[in-house]
């Protein structure tokens, strides 16, 4: 299967670096500190979910903004300690594609998102992070706003997740969807290819765009 597009856009956790850890580190100690039961925190949904939200979900209204600078703090912090493995395939894949044909679009906060994207050795020239959106994944405006910034069709783009959240919000932009089994088992993503992580893919760069294919 050969995937046509002009532009590529990569979620950032679990796609391109692997937080999980630090994630369910700073995510675990933030519960402790704001009196969440272990048994609540365990029904939310943490992966490819922009922070306001899952706070939102555990917190009442007026509490939400403070426990979300808390939540960023903890995390930008913990990004020395491990908080940004690069995943198989990411250095090659990235290192083929001219700057103005690919963005990071994630769910993370701008300072979040950029610490570790530095940390693994990352640097976009487009950016769209949770600052930038008023509604996060799995609706499709994070995507359509990288869309619209790198100046290229939604339905020429192609989507790289590794969450159903995501996945679901390329699907909603009218975009080609590549699922990664990097954090959930390959029978949970509904996307239109489905690798085990960006090592399985070859990417050629042509005049009329770029060519993703996926290794027999």
């Amino acid at each position: 299967m050969t995937i046509h597009a002009q532009a590529l856009l990569f979620d950032n956790d679990g796609t391109l670096v692997s937080s999980l850890e630090s994630v369910q580190r700073c995510w675990t100690r933030w519960a402790v500190e704001y009196g969440i039961t272990a048994e609540r925190f365990g029904r939310i949904e943490l992966h490819g979910r922009p922070a306001a939200e899952i706070a939102a979900d555990l917190l009442p209204a007026h509490a939400v903004p403070g426990a979300v600078a808390r939540i960023e703090d903890l995390e930008v912090e913990d990004v020395p300690n491990g908080g940004a493995v690069l995943l198989p395939g990411t250095r090659h894949l990235l290192g083929v594609l001219p700057a103005e044909r690919w963005a990071v679009v994630t769910s993370a906060t701008r300072r979040l998102a950029e610490a570790r994207l530095a940390a693994a050795g990352i640097l976009p020239k487009t950016l769209v992070s949770a600052d930038d959106i008023t509604r996060g994944k799995p609706d499709p405006e994070p995507y359509l706003l990288a869309a619209r910034t790198l100046g290229v069709d939604p339905a020429d783009c192609v989507v790289f997740e590794d969450a159903p959240a995501g996945l679901q919000a390329g699907r909603a932009a009218g975009m080609t969807t590549v699922a990664l089994a990097t954090t959930h088992q390959a029978h949970e993503l509904t996307a239109d290819l489905v690798v085990e992580d960006l090592s399985a893919l070859s990417v050629l760069v042509t005049d009329t765009g770029v060519e993703i294919a996926a290794h027999s």
